[in-house]
Parts: C-alpha cells; sequence; structure tokens
C-alpha cells in the first residue's frame, strides 16, 4: 500500500542501524542511576527488531553532536528501511544535557540538532525512510500533574478550514523534497515537566515504551504503538509521554520477523 513505508530489502541483506546515547556520569550533575537497565532493555528490543545498535555512553553536547554526525554518515542506510535514535540523560526545557553540565546553559544538546543531523539534506541514505526518535530525559522541574474541578470545559474552538493546494503545480526535472519528514518521535514528558526513574528497575517511560512494542510491534504502526504508550500512563497523572514534530508521511510497521 502507497500508504505504508516498504521494505525494499529481504531480511538477511537490509542493514537496519540504530543509536543509543545514554549519559549516566556527569562532572556536576547526579548519577542517573538505574540508567544502565534502560539500556539493556533498548538494546534488547531494538536487536530483536532487525537492527544493530551503536551504543555510546558519558558524552558531552559536542560528543554527541559528533557521534550523530558520524552515525548519519554510515553507508549501512543505503541498503537499511528505517533507523532508531536513542537518547537518555538529564534534561531541560532547551535539551539533552552533555556530561558537562552545570545549569540549564552549559553544554546543552539542543533537541534542534537531532533533525539537523538526520534530515534530508543531511542524511541524504535516509531520505523518505523513517527516523524514529525516543528521547528520555527531563524537560523541566515541574510535576506534570494538575487538580482539576468538575466545572464544565470552555468551548473548543472550531478548527479553521485547511488550505487549499495552488491549482497548476508541474513537476520539475529537479526533485524538490521536504527539508524535514518522515520522523516519529516520541518525548517522555510533556514540555517543562520531569520524568520518573527508579535506580532499581530503570525509567518508568522506557518500560512502558518496551512493553508496548513487545506486545503491539507484530500488528500496530509505530504511531498506534506511541499511542499505547501515551495511554499507559492513564493513571500515572505525575508525567504523561508526548509525540512532537512528527512528520511520517505513511505508517510505519516494523514487521518483525521479516
Amino acid at each position: 500500500s502507497s500508504q505504508i513505508y516498504p521494505i525494499h530489502l529481504p531480511r538477511e541483506t537490509r542493514t537496519r542501524r540504530a543509536l543509543l546515547i545514554c549519559n549516566i556520569e556527569f562532572e556536576h550533575l547526579s548519577r542517573r542511576d538505574g540508567a544502565e537497565v534502560d539500556v539493556e532493555g533498548m538494546m534488547k528490543l531494538l536487536e530483536g527488531l532487525g537492527y544493530v545498535v551503536d551504543v555510546h555512553r558519558n558524552l558531552t553536547s559536542q560528543g554527541m553532536a559528533t557521534v550523530m554526525k558520524d552515525f548519519a554518515n554510515c553507508k549501512e542506510h543505503w541498503t537499511s528501511d528505517s533507523t532508531f535514535l536513542v537518547f537518555m540523560s538529564h534534561g531541560v526545557r532547551a535539551g539533552l544535557c552533555g556530561t558537562k553540565s552545570k545549569d540549564e546553559t552549559t553544554d546543552i544538546l539542543s533537541v534542534d540538532t537531532i533533525y539537523e543531523k538526520f534530515n534530508n539534506k543531511c542524511c541524504r541514505a535516509l531520505l523518505g525512510k523513517p527516523k524514529v526518535v525516543i528521547i528520555q530525559s527531563c524537560r523541566g522541574g515541574k510535576v506534570g500533574s494538575v487538580m482539576v474541578s468538575d466545572s464544565a470545559d470552555p468551548a473548543v474552538p472550531t478548527p479553521g478550514s485547511a488550505h487549499a493546494i495552488p491549482a497548476g503545480l508541474e513537476d520539475d526535472a529537479i526533485c524538490e523534497v521536504h527539508l524535514e519528514s518522515d520522523f516519529g518521535t516520541l518525548h517522555s514528558s510533556t514540555p517543562d515537566t520531569v520524568s520518573w526513574r527508579s535506580s532499581v528497575t530503570g525509567s518508568l517511560f522506557i518500560q512502558h515504551l518496551i512493553e508496548q512494542f513487545r506486545n503491539h510491534a507484530c500488528n500496530s504502526d509505530l504511531q498506534e504503538i506511541f499511542r499505547k504508550v501515551q495511554y499507559s500512563f492513564g493513571k500515572f497523572p505525575q508525567q504523561l509521554p508526548s509525540q512532537e514534530r512528527t512528520t511520517m508521511l505513511r505508517k510505519f510497521y516494523l514487521f518483525p520477523g521479516h
């Protein structure tokens, strides 16, 4: 179907690669106890889905950017159908903390950098292929819950009408593509709020995400799995994963085992 991302190559010849960056030890911030459990769990999940996982630990923001650039240039992406980009660290509203971070402005990797390194200009090998971004980090210091009353909600504004596509457009000899497309992103929390982690069992978000992928990758597309992860937090109002900057043009099925 034209509505589903294709898998062109058989499992024996395609070369799926995934990148996992996890910062645990910091010079000025607390150690992220339990994060190794997250790394092990995500590695097993991604390997089971047919990805060779490149794992990097304890990097500065510049180190993370360099690793991403190198990974974006991997020749294996030309014979792959997709990639996963997983980031785990302390975080602030502006982005992910590097190992030398002291506050909200020092050694911070902007989330924008992820999309810049893997957009269709900088990573042609993944043009038109799903790029799944998973981010486990706090995005601020607020708790994600609020007490609400039973009063009526304010009226929902009526959506504006969709913009019409201009008539008379024709194909040119030069192929023009979106600068940024085919990303599917799930943050562990909403903006400005904290994410929760157990020093024994790892991050709550990663636990839920692994469970939903294992249970539903066989029959659900990526964004439906993301929704199931979000739904699993329904009785935990302190945190809610957030789909953001998602530019998937089709449905992405992982087809485990195929």
